[in-house]
C-alpha cells in the first residue's frame, strides 16, 4: 500500500469561502477576563508610541454606562482604522511589538462589550470612527462609520487629557460584567474591586513599562451627569523581581539553555527574601502560584508564575522566580495564548533546561535546591519561637510531612504519629491508639474521603493532614485529662456526621 500514497494532495484550482457572520462569536468566546481584555487594548496604545493611557469608567449615578479607553499615540487615519476593525485584517508588526495576532481589539473589546467604537485622529488627518455592534456583526459583518461631528466631540473632550495632537479613544457600550440596577452602593463596590484587580493585573504584565518615565497610566470615574470625578489615580508597577535584598548571597544568576530552533534562552534565577510583605512579592495569586517561571514577550509578561509541567509547585519554591525573556522567533518550542496570559512550552523546552548551566557550570537544579533550602533554613529560624511537636509519619504524604517537619521543630526522641484506615464500629469516625502513636480512620468512609478514588497509603492527604493538627497534642501525656476528654467526644460526633453526609452524597 505504500507504493500507492501520494505525499502531496493534488488539488484542482481554488474557491472563496468568506467567513459565515456567526464566526464574530466564535472570535469573541476566546475566553477573555475583564482585566485580560483591557490589557490588550492597552498594548495597541503601547505599539502606537502613547505616553500617557487613561482608563475611563462613565457612570450615571447608580448606573455604569461605559468604558473607555483613551491614549496619545499616533492614531489612526480612516485607512488604518479600516483595517484594525476587520476581522482577520492584515497588518505589518513591528519586531518590538505588544500585538501578534491582529485580533485582540475585536476579539477582547466584543468578548466584553455589547458594541465596540473606535475613533482616532492622527496629525494630519480629521477623527474618525467605526463601531461594531454585535447584532449588526452577527447578521452580515457590517460596521458602522461614526457620525464625523461625534468623532471630533468625543477627540474634544479627552483634549489634554490625554489627547493632545493626536490619538484613538475606544468605547465599550452594554459591558456584561457592569452591575445594573443594584444602587449606589453597590455600584461602589462593584467599581472599587474591579479597578483594584484591574490595577494589578496592569501593574504586574506592564511594569517594565510602568517604570519608565515617559509612560503612565491611569483609572478614573466619572459621572456624566455632575461631572464628578469619583476616581483618579495611576496604576503602580508591581516588579515580580522588585525585592530590595537578595534571598540569597550568589543570586541572581543567568543561565542558558540550547535549543533547537529557538537558539539560546537565557533564564535569570532569582530568590525572594523569606519573610517580604512587599506587594512586588504577594500580590501575584496563592504561594504556589506565584513561584516558577515569568515569561516575557518584548518587555510585556505574558505568564506569571508557574512551572509549566517543568516540575510541580511546592511550598519549598515558594521564594524561586525565573526571569524568562522569549526569543523573536520562538518556532515550535513556545506558544502564546491569544490572551497573552501563558505560554506553552514543548518538551524540548524541558530538557534544554535540564542541560542548562551558568557561566561557573551550576546547573538549575542547583538553583532549585538552593531556593529549598534558603526556605527551609528561614521556617527552622520561625519554628524555634514555636512549640515542638511530635512528627509525623507513615500515612502522611511526604510533601506534607516534610512541610510539617520543615514549619514545626520536632521533640527530640520521640516516635512518629502514624495515621491509618482500620475497620471501626459505625458509630466512631477514628480512633487513637496512644501505645502506638496512631491514628485510626473509619474504613467504610474512606472511598467517600477520597471522591471515589481507589486508595493508597498516603491518600486523603487534606483530611489526615487536619486530623494531625486537631490530635497531635492529645498524644502528649500532659493531655489526658476530663478537657481532653470531652474535646474528643465533640470532635467525635462532629466528625462522623459530616462523614456519613459525604458517604450518603457519594452513594447519592
Amino acid at each position: 500500500m505504500t507504493a500507492d500514497w501520494q505525499f502531496d494532495v493534488p488539488t484542482v484550482g481554488h474557491k472563496y469561502l468568506p467567513p459565515d457572520a456567526r464566526y464574530m462569536e466564535a472570535l469573541t468566546s476566546q475566553g477573555y477576563g475583564f482585566e485580560a481584555a483591557v490589557a490588550d487594548l492597552v498594548d495597541n496604545s503601547i505599539d502606537a508610541g502613547a505616553n500617557d493611557v487613561v482608563i475611563h469608567f462613565l457612570r450615571d449615578g447608580d448606573d455604569l454606562l461605559s468604558l473607555l479607553i483613551i491614549d496619545d499615540g499616533r492614531g489612526m487615519a480612516e485607512d488604518d482604522l479600516d483595517v484594525a476593525m476587520t476581522v482577520g485584517g492584515r497588518r505589518d508588526y513591528a519586531p518590538d511589538a505588544l500585538g501578534m495576532f491582529g485580533t485582540g481589539l475585536k476579539s477582547a473589546s466584543l468578548s466584553q462589550a455589547a458594541a465596540l467604537t473606535v475613533v482616532s485622529r492622527t496629525r494630519k488627518s480629521r477623527p474618525a470612527g467605526r463601531r461594531w455592534a454585535m447584532e449588526r456583526a452577527r447578521a452580515d459583518f457590517q460596521c458602522d462609520i461614526v457620525e464625523s461631528g461625534y468623532a471630533q466631540s468625543l477627540i474634544d473632550r479627552y483634549h489634554g487629557c490625554p489627547i493632545t495632537w493626536q490619538g484613538t479613544v475606544i468605547r465599550w457600550d452594554g459591558v456584561k460584567d457592569f452591575p445594573r440596577n443594584v444602587g449606589v452602593a453597590q455600584t461602589g463596590r462593584y467599581l472599587d474591586r474591579t479597578i483594584a484587580r484591574l490595577g494589578l493585573h496592569l501593574g504586574v504584565q506592564l511594569h517594565r513599562f510602568l517604570l519608565r518615565d515617559d509612560f503612565n497610566i491611569t483609572i478614573a470615574v466619572e459621572d456624566v451627569r455632575t461631572g464628578d470625578i469619583f476616581a483618579n489615580f495611576g496604576v503602580v508597577a508591581l516588579n515580580p523581581f522588585g525585592y530590595p535584598v537578595s534571598g540569597h548571597p550568589d543570586y541572581p544568576r543567568t543561565f542558558t539553555a540550547e535549543l533547537t530552533g529557538a537558539g539560546r534562552v537565557e533564564l535569570t534565577a532569582h530568590i525572594w527574601p523569606p519573610k517580604s510583605s512587599r506587594s512586588e512579592y504577594k500580590a501575584f495569586g496563592s504561594v504556589l502560584d506565584r513561584q516558577g517561571f515569568y515569561f516575557y514577550r518584548n518587555g510585556r509578561v505574558v505568564q506569571a508564575g508557574g512551572w509549566n509541567n517543568v516540575r510541580q509547585p511546592e511550598q519549598h519554591l515558594a521564594l524561586a522566580r525565573v526571569d524568562v525573556n522569549l526569543p523573536a522567533d520562538v518556532g515550535d518550542t513556545f506558544r502564546l495564548t491569544v490572551k497573552k496570559e501563558g505560554v506553552e512550552v514543548s518538551p524540548e523546552f524541558t530538557e534544554a533546561l535540564e542541560r542548562a548551566v551558568d557561566a561557573q557550570g551550576r546547573t538549575f537544579a542547583d538553583y532549585l535546591a538552593d531556593a529549598k533550602q534558603v526556605y527551609r533554613e528561614a521556617r527552622r529560624r520561625a519554628g524555634a519561637t514555636r512549640k515542638p511537636v511530635i512528627p509525623a509519619g507513615r500515612g502522611f504524604a511526604d510533601l506534607v510531612r516534610e512541610t510539617i517537619d520543615d514549619e514545626l521543630p520536632s521533640l527530640p526522641g520521640e516516635d512518629p504519629i502514624t495515621i491509618e484506615w482500620r475497620k471501626l464500629t459505625d458509630d466512631v469516625f477514628f480512633d487513637i491508639d496512644r501505645d502506638t502513636r496512631t491514628i485510626a480512620l473509619n474504613r467504610r468512609y474512606r472511598s467517600a474521603m477520597n471522591g471515589g478514588r481507589r486508595g493508597t497509603v498516603d491518600d486523603a492527604p487534606m483530611l489526615k493532614a487536619l486530623m494531625y493538627f486537631l490530635l497531635h497534642d492529645v498524644f502528649g501525656k500532659e493531655f489526658s485529662g476530663p478537657r481532653t476528654k470531652d474535646n474528643l467526644q465533640l470532635w467525635q460526633s462532629v466528625l462522623l456526621a459530616a462523614a456519613r453526609t459525604e458517604f450518603e452524597q457519594a452513594d447519592a
